[in-house]
């Protein structure tokens, strides 16, 4: 009994050691995840940094200069907090002070003012003395875009054909063979054979077919890194010289337009192009936008996902735009001339992190033919999650979209996020056990 309360003893204390331990360090990791990695200030406006946590830190130019082309101030306070003494009240114009530093204190708001376009690291450790993280301060043009929201057909095109599988096929002796084992894998992509490009599915299945078994040299594209490889094709029972490869060259879907820069430069999705069979971001060599009718609205539930389906107009004069690249953050190209005819917004300010708050917003997209503005409410940001595309976590507060999909449904990936009449994200994912909830990626980052 004695040694049945001793060890009973000594569990709770182990127990309690832990919940001790766990305290300082989930604290420090709130606090971490609560300051941005990067923050963008907008060149010649004020902006507020309101994060509230027990942080200061010095801010250093990283670039060449006499000095520090900032201006801040503690709100709520009779002091500038700088490196150089200051009347009190006071705004402090840096870009004339010949410091090589400006103290910041995150425990109350901050105003900062930069002067010029620059870049900035913040030293920020906790309490002044427990090291917490390198910030970049980005100092950044202000600019608009048009908010869009409307479907579109996607279809590019790989660099390349995709490696989706090998397997086995009986030759003509009725034996089994497997060629590309042990020699392609999984998400390879072929660029060339025996020097030759290959731009197409039938183009290299046509080159395997007339090898004449002959030993061929590969160029593959293989985690980012070009290697090569050799491959010796055999006769199947029929004749035909194979090599035992599953393969793609292009891939379709239906998405969401983003925004419309001034320029006529486009981002949509919010998230790459994965192939289906990988899992893996297709690298493409280009792609098309295409206008899309959306036929179908299959509303999500609880474990299962939703879906808008649409069909894609593949003729000529339904091209949207071009796509020049696949991202992790989305995709992004040039549009045509006439893609503002399908766009019924105006242009907005791009919002920033520190201008996002939580509480109400709006998403806009399009469930039939109408583009309509719908509520939703920015439940937590998370600054420091290393799955960019999951910034924003957003619930569905609008009646009229929770009666028609149920919530955030597949096809809505790049549904603009607008608050306080800035875009400031755009829809990524939907959370699979609750359809109300769904992702965003902050439209800064999405653009960088």
């Amino acid at each position: 009994m004695n040694q049945r309360m001793l060890r009973y003893r000594n569990a709770l204390r182990y127990l309690l050691c832990l919940g001790i331990l766990a305290i300082p360090l989930y604290s420090y990791y709130d606090i971490y995840t609560r300051v941005p990695e990067v923050i963008r200030l907008r060149a010649g406006q004020e902006e507020s940094l309101d994060f509230q946590v027990p942080v200061s830190g010095e801010v250093y130019r990283k670039s060449a200069g006499n000095g520090i082309n900032l201006s801040t101030e503690r709100t709520g306070e009779r002091s500038a907090e700088t490196s150089v003494n200051t009347s009190p009240g006071t705004s402090i114009d840096m870009s004339a002070v010949p410091v090589t530093s400006v103290h910041i204190q995150l425990d109350k708001p901050v105003r900062i003012k930069p002067v010029e376009a620059d870049t900035y690291e913040m030293n920020l450790r906790i309490l002044g003395v427990i090291p917490l993280k390198n910030v970049n301060l980005e100092v950044v043009r202000d600019q608009k875009v048009i908010p869009a929201g409307i479907p579109i057909g996607i279809y590019v095109k790989t660099e390349g054909v995709l490696v989706i599988d090998t397997g086995k096929f009986k030759d003509d002796k009725g034996d089994w063979q497997e060629p590309s084992q042990y020699v392609l894998n999984s998400g390879d992509y072929i660029e060339r054979v025996n020097q030759m490009a290959v731009t197409n599915k039938k183009e290299f299945v046509s080159q395997i077919a007339e090898c004449e078994g002959e030993e061929l040299v590969l160029d593959v594209l293989r985690q980012n890194e070009k290697i090569q490889v050799k491959l010796k094709p055999e006769k199947n029972e029929n004749g035909e010289y194979k090599a035992g490869i599953w393969v793609r060259d292009s891939a379709q879907g239906i998405g969401t337009l983003t925004y419309l820069s001034e320029e006529n430069e486009f981002g949509a999705l919010g998230h790459g192009i994965t192939d289906i069979d990988t899992s893996e971001l297709m690298e493409v060599e280009g792609g098309t936008l295409y206008t899309t009718q959306i036929m179908d609205v299959l509303p999500g539930k609880s474990g299962t996902p939703g879906e808008l389906t649409g069909m894609i107009q593949y003729q000529d004069d339904n091209i949207l735009g071009e796509i020049q690249r696949n991202t992790a953050k989305g995709i992004f190209g040039k549009g045509t001339d006439n893609l503002t005819e399908y766009i019924h917004h105006t242009p907005v300010p791009v919002g920033l992190k520190q201008d996002i708050e939580l509480g109400p917003a709006q998403i806009i997209c399009t469930l039939d033919h109408d583009t309509k503005i719908y509520d939703v409410e920015i439940k937590k940001l998370d600054y420091a999650r290393e799955d960019t595309n999951r910034g924003i976590i957003l619930q569905v507060t609008d009646e009229e979209l929770l009666s028609r999909t149920g919530g955030i449904i597949q096809g809505m990936s790049g549904a603009p996020i607008l608050q306080n009449g800035k875009l400031i994200g755009a829809v990524t994912h939907v959370l699979v056990q609750d359809p109300t909830m769904g992702y965003g990626i902050f439209i800064e980052t999405m653009m960088e």
